[in-house]
Formats: C-alpha cells, sequence, structure tokens
C-alpha cells in the first residue's frame, strides 16, 4: 500500500519538471492539480509566469487538463482564462476524474503525466491508475482545513518513505 504514495519523480515546482525528458518516456498530456500545485489556494487569478508556462506547453502540443477536487466555481473562474480544460469535484484520488481527463485529451494513460501537490489525492490516485506521477512542493504554506489534516497524514507517510529509503522516486513494492 504504501509503494502507491511514492510519485515516479519530485519537483521543486511545476516550472522545474523536464519535459524533455517526459517526452522521452513517451507522455504528451499533463493531468494538472489547480490549488497549490499551479497557484496558492487562494489565488484566484493565474499568475503571468504561469499563463507564460501554460501557453508554452500548449504551443509546444502539450495537452493540460485540470483535474481538482474543487468546486466549479472556483475551478471553472480559474481555468477558463487559461484556455486549459477542466475537471471539478474530481474526487481524488478516485480514478474516474483522470480517466475522463485522458479520454478527453485523446491520449492512453502511459501518455500522460499527473502533477499535484498532494500524496493522499494526487499520486495516490494517478498511481493507482497507472499514471506517471510527479510530486511537487505546494507552493503555499497555508491550506484549505481539509487539505491541513491530509498534510498530517502525509508527514507521517513521507517520514515512513524516507526510513525506508524510498524517497527519490522509486516506487516500493510494498
Amino acid at each position: 500500500m504504501l509503494g502507491s504514495m511514492v510519485p515516479d519523480q519530485f519537483a521543486e515546482s511545476i516550472y522545474d519538471i523536464d519535459l524533455e525528458e517526459l517526452r522521452e518516456l513517451g507522455i504528451k498530456g499533463v493531468i494538472t492539480d489547480l490549488d497549490n500545485t499551479l497557484v496558492e489556494w487562494d489565488r484566484i487569478d493565474p499568475t503571468p509566469e504561469l499563463q507564460k508556462w501554460i501557453d508554452d506547453l500548449q504551443n509546444e502540443g502539450w495537452k493540460i487538463t485540470i483535474v481538482s477536487n474543487n468546486k466549479k466555481k472556483r475551478v471553472r473562474t480559474f481555468s477558463e482564462p487559461t484556455g486549459v480544460s477542466f475537471i471539478h469535484s474530481a474526487k481524488k484520488p478516485l480514478a474516474r476524474a483522470f480517466r475522463r481527463a485522458t479520454r478527453e485529451m485523446g491520449l492512453k494513460k502511459e501518455e500522460v503525466a499527473v502533477v499535484g501537490d498532494q500524496i493522499l489525492t494526487d499520486v495516490l490516485g494517478g498511481n493507482r491508475g497507472g499514471y506517471y506521477t510527479i510530486l511537487v512542493v505546494p507552493v503555499s504554506e497555508t491550506d484549505g482545513w481539509m487539505t491541513k489534516m491530509n498534510r498530517r497524514i502525509e508527514q507521517r507517510i513521507m517520514r515512513k518513505l524516507d526510513d525506508r529509503g524510498v524517497i527519490g522516486g522509486e516506487r516500493s513494492n510494498e
């Protein structure tokens, strides 16, 4: 069970993800979380730097879908100006939203990376679905109340992973 919580890759932020490396792995699309992955959980609009990152990805042929557990109004208000499709109320780590995003991008799961800041939603859901997963450091030090609870659990998981020497991107068979 613990192995399903280990991402394939760690990155400081979305801007540190090596897209050429992903291309070499056959990845053509990104399913990304919104809150504390792309922007702070309480930021309404994308930053200019984020909009440039999105534009660059799209111009290079990448497919992108935001998959968020947040409500429709929050995700739509953020996503529509960016030109990125989205799925709200995703109920991550359940697989349904990941499969839907993959289908809507016209890709196979082997061609999609899941990027997020939470082990219990993004990494666990992506790994259970057979996706390549990337864990990023949250962009904000504050969280909504539900995420705060998840972070406490994730801290324990990270300690266990560190104790077992599996932090660093290698999945465990445990």
